[in-house]
């Protein structure tokens, strides 16, 4: 340790010393390396070298020991190793003889290697040599104490170091000893771990096997239950997948009714063929998956078996579905299925064709909306798929692009159409859908709705419980997929998978709990559905009230409802019974301020017959007598008809298929035996209201009454529906609700456009402005027309950001510009409160329009429709016209008791006018349109008259001046004037005080 510590240092030291001299050492060798035979004989070849020369060489000399004559110099300088004896001089024992010579010649000022090379470089690098050697030599001498004091330290070390190589040895001995003891005592610990280890590996397989029998046992339960129903599916899936494609190609346009004629013709043609099958059959069932037709339900889509077939038609389908959907259903859907990716356009959308094109390369959904019957000619590649193959690639030519073909696209197109006809050049490359809302769908969704208000808690419940209980047989069917993929993919022992043992326990565990919540939830599913049923009849009773209105539009096409423009008072804490009433009223009243008179009678007894059917009140042959009378009976079975003279064949057949029905069995026969009373009855002004001859009267239902009158007074059926109506449902259906502008504004919104339906003669836009004076507020109106679109969309604009109203009159007349409305209206009715340009709340649109097929349904069904005609019968017509007449004008008058007799007399005198109408020839030989506007200038004269003549009311007798000056002007004819006057004098107030004739 420390001698060898003390060797390494005088080692060192030395060392230390020779590197000073070594690099003056190994500069002269490379010098001397440079040296060949032609420079020793350049030197050679001197007879009398230069001085310099002469001296390099005698120094060299005197370094070899030899004589320092030119002539021993150049016989040294011609021996053959002489360059070698230089490089290989021995340095390291020159004696201090020859370095005392060398003194003198190195200290010489001439005695420089520069000095020298500049006459021979041969002697220059000589020069250079000895002036090395002698360095090195000087140090070396310094040196050799040193390395003599190293010589014996490194031999005492020496032997030292041999004495511990030997100790060293010996411990080397010992330690390997004690190695192999150590390693025998790890290999015996290692051999007790090992064993313990694999004990507990054995365990630990014991307790995965354990676990892997009893979740395989639990699985296989399952699964041999679930490979007996595949085994018997795949059994019968020709016959089925037969009947599913043929569901899938052709069954979309059809109601549910018919598609269960299909499916049943299918199924009896596959049997017939021997080909197996599914006794009960369904499409969805086969379809679509549980755990999906649970997603799209909680996605918006009804859950009854016709929406679900719906939605697996569009899931599955070849062809781009496109979706009848006129109540907006199938749209939601959609939306809430494929959500943030979804690119919704409509071929008014000036980016269109960009959208659909970044959906078909990127692969994204597109939801084509509210398409009427034609489509745009630029997706006639999209619809038929028309796609080329370019090598590996799929390109579809759209336009003047070649797009690649993604598969992930999707395009769903919905239509607001409900009864669309559509060439078959788009039906053979689309999948029409009926998407339509039947009435088991609509009554679910319309239970939850007044469940929701009526016991919140209970419907948050029963959401609550769908989804938790949707999402544990999700959880369920996932980690049976993955059970069976990591079987599947198992490699060795399944003892050793311990992902695949963790998801069996998991399963298990999942298993026990959704099974414990099933249970739970069927519990709690009955009570809720039970406190939901309570509810049940208000949910029919509205879903009635839609299919009614709905049905209402193939009486006039004006006639567009949607579900969301429906009235919402299903509300309150009223119980079934009241809400039914309510909310039967409110639909009645909200539906006839938009239907024309002749309608309104039409629309209340559907209404009631829709009703009682539901209730079982209503047998299907006396509804069927009532649609279709006595047509198609044969006359050679008939009875004879037993009163010809007054009864003619119609009646009698009508009477004849009247018999046939169980309740009015007999009836034929009571003619034969009364036909005094029954000739009494028949010929009775008012059949409807005399009771019928003999017990009659008290075996038939008002329903059969109905049947009776509508078999023998055909012109008094209106006025017997009436009076059924007023019956079953109560009075106020009977009598339409009064025309209230006023009612009607404060129902609607800013995003309610409030749609007048002209009828001839009649302009509401007096009304409009009355309610805007009455209210303060502003209303900008344009009458529609050539030109005026520009103008239209500018006051629109502005009422948008001013909350002013805009009137938009005569729509019919620019039908074409209609859609460009329509998707005005839909884009501010998109925005949000918070939006920057949202449209201010006081705006109100107000549109007017003729009755045409070519006007936009979405904005019917988005807005509020009034009809402007005179309603019927002279206590609607007054009312009306009491209607007209705001606060204001009321009290403007300063003869308060004379003005309200006259305004009386007035209302009651043009009630009147408009009420003979009705008799057509006898009421008036040509047909007068008499309007509001005649009204209003006689209204205002009354007034003028009776403030200019506070004492004196001169010639208010109502024969003038506004009976000569306004209604004498539209009435031509003698015979009229002196009819009309003789009306005048009956209707005018004598009480009156100072009225001359």
């Amino acid at each position: 340790g420390k001698e060898e510590i003390e060797c390494k240092a005088i080692a060192d030291d030395a060392e230390a010393e020779l590197n000073v001299a070594l690099p003056a050492l190994q500069k002269a060798m490379a010098e001397v390396e440079k040296l060949d035979k032609s420079a020793i004989s350049e030197i050679k070849a001197y007879k009398s070298p230069p001085k310099q020369v002469e001296t390099v060489l005698a120094a060299v000399m005197i370094l070899f020991g030899n004589k320092t004559d030119w002539t021993t110099a150049k016989k040294v300088l011609g021996e053959a190793n002489f360059l070698q004896s230089i490089k290989g001089y021995d340095k390291d024992n020159v004696s201090a003889t020859i370095m005392k010579k060398i003194k003198g010649y190195v200290s010489h000022a001439d005695f420089k290697p520069e000095a020298v090379g500049a006459v021979s470089k041969a002697a220059g690098a000589l020069c250079t040599w000895v002036h090395a050697i002698y360095i090195y030599a000087s140090v070396a001498k310094e040196v050799a104490p040193k390395r003599a004091r190293l010589k014996g330290a490194q031999e005492s070390l020496a032997v030292k170091q041999a004495s511990l190589q030997k100790a060293q040895e010996e411990l080397a001995e010992v330690t390997a000893k004690v190695n192999r003891l150590k390693q025998k005592y790890d290999d015996s610990v290692g051999e007790k771990n090992r064993l313990r280890a694999e004990a507990d590996q054995m365990e630990l397989l014991l307790d995965r096997a354990d676990k892997l029998v009893k979740g395989l046992a639990g699985e296989n339960e399952r699964w041999r239950a679930s490979i007996g129903q595949l085994q018997n599916e795949i059994g019968r899936s020709l016959g089925d997948a037969l009947v599913a494609a043929a569901f899938l190609s052709y069954a979309g346009p059809f109601d549910t009714q018919y598609r269960s004629n299909l499916v049943g013709g299918w199924l009896s043609a596959v049997r017939e063929q021997q080909l197996p099958s599914t006794e009960n059959f369904t499409f969805a069932s086969f379809c679509a998956l549980p755990t999906d037709v649970r997603q799209w339900n909680i996605q918006g889509l009804p859950a009854d078996n016709f929406s679900t077939e719906n939605g697996a038609i569009s899931v599955r389908c070849s062809r781009w579905p496109l979706m009848i959907d006129p109540q907006n259903q199938a749209n939601k859907w959609v939306r809430k299925m494929e959500e943030s990716q979804l690119h919704i356009v409509d071929l008014k959308s000036k980016d269109m064709l960009r959208k659909i094109e970044n959906g078909i390369v990127y692969g994204l959904p597109v939801l084509l909306q509210d398409v009427l019957e034609e489509l745009d000619p630029a997706l006639e590649p999209v619809l038929a798929k028309a796609l080329i193959k370019v090598g590996n690639r799929e390109v579809l030519r759209l336009g003047d692009k070649e797009l690649d073909y993604n598969k992930d696209f999707k395009l769903y197109i919905t239509t607001k159409l409900a009864n669309p006809h559509y060439t078959p050049e788009v039906s053979t490359k689309t999948t029409i859908i009926n998407f339509a809302v039947k009435q088991q769908g609509l009554e679910a969704q319309l239970l939850g709705i007044v469940v929701q208000k009526e016991q919140p808690t209970l419907e948050r419940q029963k959401a609550d419980l769908t989804l938790r209980v949707a999402a544990g047989k999700q959880k369920l069917v996932d980690l049976e997929d993955e059970i069976l993929r990591l079987l599947s993919e198992a490699e060795g022992s399944l003892l050793e998978n311990e992902t695949l043992v963790d998801t069996l326990q998991q399963s298990k565990l999942t298993s026990d709990e959704v099974t414990r919540q099933l249970n739970e939830a069927e519990e709690t599913e009955i009570k809720i559905d039970a406190k939901r049923e309570e509810f049940r009849p208000a949910a029919i009773r509205s879903s009635i009230a839609y299919f009614v209105l709905d049905d209402m539009g193939r009486v006039d096409p004006m006639y567009q409802f949607s579900l969301d423009a429906s009235p919402k008072n299903i509300t309150g804490t009223e119980r079934c019974r009241q809400i039914n009433v309510a909310h039967t009223l409110s639909v009645y009243q909200y539906t006839c301020r938009g239907l024309f008179e002749r309608d309104k009678l039409l629309f209340a007894l559907q209404l009631c017959l829709r009703i009682m059917t539901s209730e079982n009140k209503v047998p299907k042959q006396e509804f069927d007598f009532l649609c279709y009378g006595g047509a198609g009976i044969e006359r050679a079975d008939q009875r004879p008809n037993p009163c010809p003279e007054w009864i003619d064949a119609g009646a009698w057949d009508n009477i004849t298929a009247l018999d046939s029905i169980p309740a009015c069995m007999g009836i034929a026969s009571a003619f034969e035996q009364g036909q005094r009373d029954w000739r009494a009855w028949f010929t009775s002004s008012e059949p409807e209201e005399t009771p019928l001859p003999g017990d009659w009267e008290n075996k038939v239902t008002e329903m059969q009454r109905i049947c009776i009158i509508r078999a023998l007074r055909l012109d008094r059926v209106l006025f017997c529906a009436s009076r059924f109506v007023r019956l079953n449902l109560g009075p106020q259906f009977a009598d339409p609700p009064p025309f209230d502008l006023r009612a009607i504004f404060q129902s609607s919104n800013h995003r309610t456009p409030l749609i007048f339906v002209l009828s001839p003669g009649v302009d509401p836009t007096a009304q409009v402005k009355s309610l805007a004076n009455d209210l303060s507020t502003n209303v900008d109106i344009c009458a529609l027309g050539q030109g005026q679109a520009p103008v239209a969309m500018s006051l629109m604009n502005l009422g948008l950001r001013s909350g002013s109203w805009v009137f938009l009159a005569n729509c019919h007349l620019m039908l074409s510009w209609m859609p460009e409305l329509e998707k005005r209206i839909a884009e501010y009715c998109a925005m949000t409160e918070d939006m920057p340009h949202a449209p201010h709340c006081d705006f109100r649109l107000w549109l007017s329009a003729s009755p045409s097929p070519k006007f936009p349904i979405a904005i019917l069904q988005r807005g509020i429709k009034m009809t402007t005609e005179p309603p019927r019968g002279l206590r609607a017509n007054m009312l009306k016209l009491y209607n007209l007449v705001g606060e204001e004008q009321f009290g403007r008058c300063q003869q308060r008791l004379k003005y309200q007799r006259l305004l009386f007399s007035l209302c009651w005198f043009h009630a009147l006018l408009l009420e003979r109408r009705k008799f057509k020839s006898l009421g008036f030989n040509v047909p007068y349109e008499f309007n509001e506007s005649d009204y209003s200038i006689c209204h205002d004269l009354v007034i003028v008259f009776l403030d200019e003549y506070p004492d004196e009311t001169p010639s208010m007798n109502l024969n003038c001046p506004f009976g000569t000056c306004v209604f004498f002007s539209i009435i031509s004819g003698a015979c009229f004037h002196f009819n009309t006057k003789k009306i005048i004098t009956q209707v005018r107030c004598d009480a009156v005080p100072h009225c001359r004739s």
